[in-house]
């Protein structure tokens, strides 16, 4: 959808209503506006953050709606990153069984990963993404010149989810980096769109999606519960490692892949604070349980026998997971 037909899109809705977060708002809300021609949207800000991806904050999102008489042909258009296009698909999908969403994705992460492929959900006790509905919006709309105020960190979290698209399906990916990432944004795009087009629902191919993210959603759930909490991106970065290990030990990986990713692992954690330690093994475990790729009480992997060769939904004992664990942050005290 072009973005002249959007715009008549949403100037033929019922109403408009823009969800973004105290953050955002405060650089691109009105701009946004402007751009897409719906001045008089109703706006709904919330809280930023991770630790506001909740069922409460959709409740808000929920009432907002409620409050201005929102019917089915309202639009709501989601101004953020992944958490404010996770929950706003989400509210979207369940209002009245479902209005229409647009998401405008201010991150990288959400550019290249989050706000493509139709998942939608909340965190829920503690655990990634637990509530949520398979719902695609009408439209993405990505422009890179949302960047130009995100933090350094912010971007290094992007550049880790596009690290994981170059192990997985394109090995040209492995060399994106703060100086060209913009040149591989549309790229990542489609690797993430043909993938979910092969398997929308979630039951196989797009599981390879998943690489780095078993161990990573751990490590970020768990960060979250102290002082020094990692973005999403951190936390694959840390997850990857730990999936390349575990690759190297089970699949057969050349070690080579796993030394090259130790030699960039520096750059992607450069504005992270990372204090795990082996009294932090037994926590992190109990996320590991509540992995929605989880079957038959087992935990599953997605490993590589080389890259760009993933094998998918690998069981991996407790104790070789823990091994892992104890390995990375080994490795992490020497960076």
């Amino acid at each position: 959808m072009r973005l002249e037909e959007l715009k008549e899109t949403l100037a033929e809705a019922s109403q408009v209503f823009v969800l973004t977060d105290a953050n955002v708002a405060m650089y691109w809300l009105p701009e946004l506006e402007h751009w897409l021609g719906c001045e008089h949207a109703v706006e709904i800000v919330v809280k930023a953050g991770e630790r506001y991806k909740t069922l409460g904050t959709v409740q808000r999102i929920w009432k907002a709606l409620l409050k201005h008489n929102a019917d089915r042909n309202a639009v709501l258009v989601n101004l953020g990153g992944g958490t404010v296009t996770d929950m706003g698909g989400f509210a979207a999908s369940c209002y009245q069984r479902g209005i229409r969403f647009v998401n405008v994705p201010t991150t990288l992460l959400a550019m290249v990963d989050a706000s493509i492929g139709g998942k939608n959900g909340v965190d829920f006790v503690g655990c990634k993404n637990q509530i949520g509905t398979f719902a695609e919006p009408i439209e993405v709309m990505v422009n890179p010149i949302f960047l130009s105020t995100l933090p350094d960190r912010e971007l290094l979290s992007g550049i880790a989810e596009m690290v994981k698209y170059g192990f997985v399906a394109d090995e040209d990916l492995l060399d994106v980096s703060e100086d060209n990432y913009e040149q591989y944004i549309l790229r990542a795009g489609e690797i993430k769109k043909d993938i979910v087009e092969q398997d929308y629902r979630d039951l196989g191919k797009r599981h390879v999606l998943n690489f780095g993210h078993t161990i990573g959603h751990a490590l970020e759930a768990y960060s979250l519960t102290t002082e020094t909490p990692l973005t999403h991106g951190e936390a694959v970065a840390l997850g990857m490692w730990c999936a390349l290990w575990l690759s190297v030990q089970l699949c057969d990986l050349n070690e080579s892949a796993l030394i090259d990713y130790e030699q960039r692992l520096p750059s992607l954690l450069s504005e992270a604070e990372v204090n795990l330690g082996i009294g932090d093994i037994e926590a992190i475990m109990s996320y590991l349980d509540h992995d929605k790729k989880n079957r038959d009480g087992q935990t599953s992997f997605v490993l590589l026998k080389a890259v760009e060769k993933p094998v998918l939904d690998q069981h991996v004992t407790e104790s070789l997971v823990t091994e892992a664990l104890l390995e990375m942050m080994k490795l992490v005290r020497t960076l």
